[in-house]
């Protein structure tokens, strides 16, 4: 399944280049084309798959398994101090394209990229009513 109007789809498909890292026959790892650091890459599923809850739980555990893979290759070659691995689903959680994919972005000490965020407080009683419904 594809996506006509889908960027990703297109780059899979092969309409719109791309430096590939890595590919089989369910996924295709490629350079982000507006990276954070070099060496950001991103993990596209073949199929078109608009996010982690739309996807075959069987092909998210394969995508984080070679997300593991390569995060340990992207350390090897680049030396990098860390690799943040992000998969963000929907636009309230900072999803730009709507086709699952993964991000592996090396990390050096004091390299100010950021994908931080200020820890806020959990209340007992936001914690109960959390625990409560989650429990359910």
């Amino acid at each position: 399944m594809t996506d006509k109007n889908c960027i990703f789809c297109k780059i899979l498909a092969g309409d719109i280049p791309s430096a590939v890292v890595y590919e089989d026959e369910e996924f295709k790892i490629i350079l982000d084309v507006g990276p954070a650091a070099k060496g950001h890459m991103l993990i596209l599923p073949k199929e078109h798959y608009s996010d982690i809850l739309t996807m075959p739980e069987e092909l998210v555990a394969k995508a984080f398994i070679l997300a593991k893979k390569m995060a340990a290759k992207m350390e090897s070659v680049l030396g990098c101090d860390g690799i943040n691995v992000v998969q963000n689903n929907h636009e309230a959680a900072g999803q730009t394209v709507f086709h699952f994919h993964i991000h592996l972005i090396p990390r050096m000490k004091h390299d100010k990229i950021g994908v931080t965020w200020k820890p806020g407080t959990l209340s007992d009683a936001d914690r109960k009513d959390l625990l409560e419904k989650f429990s359910r």
